[in-house]
């Protein structure tokens, strides 16, 4: 699965003819200063689209808006050698549904370390954000991010629960995420920075419910469906990371991924995917009874499931 290697430029053969640790010592620190500038060398950034591809293809049920638009962006971003900005997605969507799993897949299939490479930084506003009241303190995010940059400008950044986090702490991210060349002494145009929020969920899940209704495939939703109503469920919501935020109004987001909610065989989908990840025959009657264990709404139809995908390895677990 993993892309082939690529390492940094070799120092060649000056090293060995010097011989001296100084002299060692001196060119490791040139290699570095030359990482840390990000023109010669990517540090474990090991992109493998193809793979990223397949998988999302095999085990991402049901989003076909979510695949084509995350691998699109992914494609222009990593095929310029100098982009004029980072690569800012936000993915909304109802829990279940696919959108911590991408997360997950982008740091496995850009980084060679996945989610436990060191220009891999996952923020959660539970863990790291949990009082309102320290904001100011929380502010120090953006000294935190100019030095990870600075220490590599190929790096991931990961919001969890965007609709969580204090109001107008991300406004600190917004020097980042825009086409200036340089900020605060920092080369940040090759980072990656991905956003995570249910907000937007229930406009999704309506048009979706109302695309079924009205007898429409569902591969026949479209972004321009979906992308207003969830623009205005962000700007609506003082809960939100972006509420108020200039990166909204100045556009910064590349793209805003809608995950549309999962129907019972895209939950099968899941189950199936689950058994084989655990190296088991598929057994009819643990498919079915995870199926059936699911809640689903609306109470009339019955068309989505509650929770996704979010509780199959569990629900699995207690069947076998």
């Amino acid at each position: 699965m993993a892309a082939a290697t690529r390492g940094c430029p070799p120092l060649g053969s000056l090293l060995r003819l010097l011989g001296l640790l100084s002299a060692a010592t001196a060119s490791w620190d040139l290699a570095s200063l030359r990482c840390n500038l990000g023109s010669f060398c990517e540090c474990d950034f090991r992109p493998d689209l193809p793979g990223l591809e397949c998988d999302l293809a095999q085990h991402l049920a049901g989003q076909h808006l979510a695949k084509a638009l995350v691998v699109k962006s992914l494609k222009a971003f990593v095929h310029d050698p100098s982009p004029t900005k980072p690569l800012v997605l936000s993915l909304h969507g109802w829990t279940g549904t696919g959108k911590s799993y991408v997360s997950s897949l982008l740091a496995h299939y850009l980084f060679q370390g996945g989610l436990r490479s060191p220009h891999v930084h996952h923020f959660s506003p539970i863990i790291h954000f949990p009082h309102p009241s320290n904001i100011d303190r929380y502010k120090d995010l953006k000294n935190w991010v100019q030095g990870n940059l600075t220490a590599c400008g190929r790096s991931l950044f990961l919001f969890d629960e965007m609709d969580k986090l204090p109001p107008g702490l991300m406004e600190v991210l917004r020097p980042f995420l825009g086409p200036s060349w340089v900020v605060y002494g920092t080369n940040y145009r090759k980072a990656i920075f991905i956003f995570i929020s249910n907000t937007g969920g229930e406009q999704i899940n309506q048009v979706a419910l109302e695309a079924w209704r009205s007898r429409r495939d569902r591969e026949e939703i479209s972004l321009q469906e979906l992308e207003p109503a969830v623009s205005r469920a962000v700007l609506d919501n003082p809960h939100h990371g972006f509420w108020h935020s200039g990166i909204m109004e100045e556009r910064l987001l590349d793209a805003m991924v809608p995950f549309l909610p999962l129907q019972r065989h895209h939950v099968r989908h899941c189950v199936l995917n689950e058994l084989a990840q655990l190296g088991l025959e598929p057994r009819d009657e643990v498919v079915q009874a995870v199926l059936d264990s699911t809640t689903y709404f609306p109470e009339d139809e019955q068309l989505f499931s509650s929770n996704g995908c979010k509780t199959v390895a569990s629900r699995i677990a207690f069947f076998l």
